[in-house]
C-alpha cells in the first residue's frame, strides 16, 4: 500500500518535530519574535525563574505595538518602549528599537530582513503571527507564559491541528487585491471555518501574487480561525527573499532554494476539507458590521439578518452599533477618517496600490486620513520613490512605523461615533476606540474613500486616471 503524500504543512512538522507524548509534539522553533509590550515581563520572569535564553542568536525584541505615530503628540507609550530596551540589552538579545533602519511590525520586519524563511517555523505573541506563512513558513502564535518556556528551551508541546486548504481559483480584476480576496473568503465561509486548523491557500490567483499580498492572505486566515496558514513558496518568493539581507548567500543559497523548491503539498496530500472559490468575478470588498465575516462588496447593501445568515439579536447589535439601515447602499456613506496600516496592509506594494488612486487627488476637507509604513524599510522605500511626498501632498498624515491605529494605538485617537475606513484585520465593537465604527478595506479602497469623503469603488477613481 502506497505512503499517503504529505502537505506542505505536514513537512514542515515532520522536520521540526522533536517527540511526541500525549498526543502532543514538541516541536522546534527556528526564531522568537518578542514584542516591545511583553518584554520586559516575560524576560524578567525568566531571570526570576532562574532561566537562561537557549538560543539568544535566534530572538529578536521588537518595538511594534507602543511606538507612537505621531511622536510630538503621543504620551504614555514611552514606559513600555524604555523597559523593552533595557530589557533586550540586559539579555544581549537582537534589538529592532525605535529609529533602526530594521525597525517595525513583528510581521513586516521579521519577513523582510531574511529573519523567517521558507520552511521555518515561527513563534511570536501575536494572534496574527501566522501572516509570515506567504513566504512558506509555519508561524504560530502563543501566550507569554509559553513564550517564556520557548525561550528557554527552543521548542513547544503543540498539538498538531487538523488541515484544510482553500483553492482560489480565476483572475482578478483591476482594482482587487489580496484584502477584497480574503475579507469575500472570510464573508463566505465565516469565523469558524477554519476554527484551530493548519490552512492552506493555493490555485491560480495565489499564484499570480507578489509576496507581500500573500502575507495579507495569511494574516487575516487568522479571522477565519486559523491556527496557522501557508502557501508554497516558488520562483516569485525566491526573488523576493533574494533582496534581503539576511537571506542565505552564495552557495548556501542554491542549497537552500533546492530544498525549497519541494516546499509544497504533494499531488495526493489529504486535507480534512478541501475548498475551491471562484475569484473571478470578484468586487472590491468592504465591511458592513462588527466582524471580518460581515462584509459585502462597496457596490452592494447592508443586508437583513437573513440576507446575512445572521440569528436577529447579533444582527440588530451590527446594525445598531454601526449606524447603517437595512438596505442602504454602502457606497456614498460619509466617513471621517481614513487608515491605511497594520501588519495586514503596510508593505510598499499597498502603499503603492492607494498611491495609484491619490495621484493627482486630494484628501477631502472633511477626513483625517492616516497613512503608517509597516517597517522603516517600507517608509525608506516609498520616501525614495516619491510615495511620502505624494501622501503629504494629497493630505495624508505620515506616521512612525509601528501598529499604530490597527487596534486604537499609536496615539492618534478617533473620537466616539467617527466613522473609519481602515486597512487593518478587526472591526469588532470599539476596537479602534470607545464607539468607533470601523470599515475594513484594501489600501485602494481607503485611498478613494479618503478622497471622496465617502465609501466608493475604487475602480472609479483608477478609470479617471
Amino acid at each position: 500500500m502506497n505512503a499517503m503524500g504529505e502537505s506542505l504543512f505536514d513537512k514542515i512538522w515532520a522536520r521540526h518535530s522533536l517527540a511526541e507524548e500525549g498526543g502532543k509534539t514538541l516541536l522546534y522553533i527556528d526564531r522568537v519574535v518578542v514584542d516591545d509590550v511583553r518584554a520586559s515581563q516575560v524576560l524578567k520572569n525568566l531571570d526570576r525563574r532562574g532561566l537562561s535564553i537557549r538560543r539568544p542568536d535566534l530572538a529578536v525584541v521588537v518595538m511594534d505595538h507602543s511606538v507612537p505615530s505621531f511622536p510630538k503628540l503621543s504620551a504614555g507609550s514611552s514606559a513600555f518602549i524604555d523597559a523593552a530596551r533595557a530589557a533586550a540589552r540586559q539579555h544581549d538579545l537582537r534589538l529592532l528599537d525605535v529609529g533602526d533602519a530594521e525597525q517595525g511590525i513583528s510581521h513586516v520586519a521579521a519577513p523582510e530582513t531574511g529573519f523567517v524563511l521558507p520552511g521555518s517555523t515561527y513563534l511570536c505573541v501575536d494572534s496574527h503571527a501566522p501572516t509570515v506563512g506567504g513566504l512558506g513558513a509555519l508561524g504560530l502564535a502563543c501566550g507569554s507564559s509559553e513564550l517564556e518556556h520557548v525561550l528557554a528551551t527552543q521548542a513547544m508541546w503543540i498539538r498538531k491541528p487538523r488541515q484544510m486548504r482553500i483553492n482560489l481559483d480565476g483572475a482578478l480584476g483591476v482594482g482587487v487585491c489580496a484584502k477584497d480576496v480574503i475579507l469575500h473568503v472570510i464573508g463566505q465561509l465565516g469565523l469558524e471555518a477554519a476554527r484551530g486548523m493548519a490552512l492552506e491557500f493555493a490555485g491560480r490567483v495565489v499564484a499570480a501574487m507578489p509576496v507581500e499580498a500573500r502575507f495579507t492572505l495569511c494574516n487575516m486566515a487568522v479571522e477565519l480561525g486559523a491556527r496557522s496558514c501557508v502557501i508554497a513558496p516558488d520562483e516569485t518568493t525566491f526573488a523576493w527573499l533574494a533582496q534581503h539581507r539576511l537571506a542565505p548567500q552564495g552557495d548556501l543559497w542554491n542549497r537552500a532554494q533546492g530544498d525549497w523548491q519541494g516546499m509544497r503539498s504533494d499531488l495526493d496530500a489529504r486535507f480534512e476539507a478541501d475548498l475551491t472559490i471562484d475569484c473571478t468575478a470578484l468586487a472590491p470588498q468592504i465591511t458592513w458590521g462588527t466582524s471580518p465575516a460581515q462584509v459585502a462588496a462597496i457596490s452592494g447593501h447592508v443586508p437583513t439578518a437573513k440576507e446575512a445568515g445572521l440569528d436577529e439579536t447579533s444582527w440588530q447589535r451590527a446594525v445598531t452599533y454601526i449606524d447603517l439601515a437595512p438596505g442602504a447602499a454602502l457606497a456614498g456613506t460619509k466617513i471621517d477618517r481614513v487608515f491605511i496600516g497594520s501588519c495586514t496592509n503596510a508593505r510598499l506594494s499597498d502603499l503603492e496600490s492607494a498611491a495609484q488612486v491619490l495621484a493627482g487627488r486630494k484628501v477631502a476637507d472633511h477626513v483625517t486620513a492616516v497613512v503608517v509604513p509597516g517597517s522603516r524599510t517600507v517608509a525608506r522605500l516609498a520616501q525614495e520613490r516619491g510615495l511620502r511626498d505624494l501622501f503629504m501632498r494629497a493630505g495624508f498624515l505620515w506616521g512612525e512605523p509601528g501598529c499604530s491605529m490597527c487596534a486604537g494605538g499609536g496615539g492618534e485617537k478617533v473620537a466616539p461615533g467617527e466613522r473609519i475606513v481602515s486597512t487593518t484585520n478587526r472591526n469588532f465593537e470599539n476596537r479602534q476606540g470607545p464607539g468607533v465604527r470601523t470599515h475594513l478595506a484594501s489600501p485602494a479602497s481607503a485611498a478613494a474613500a479618503a478622497v471622496m469623503g465617502q465609501i466608493c469603488d475604487p475602480r472609479a477613481l483608477l478609470a479617471k486616471g
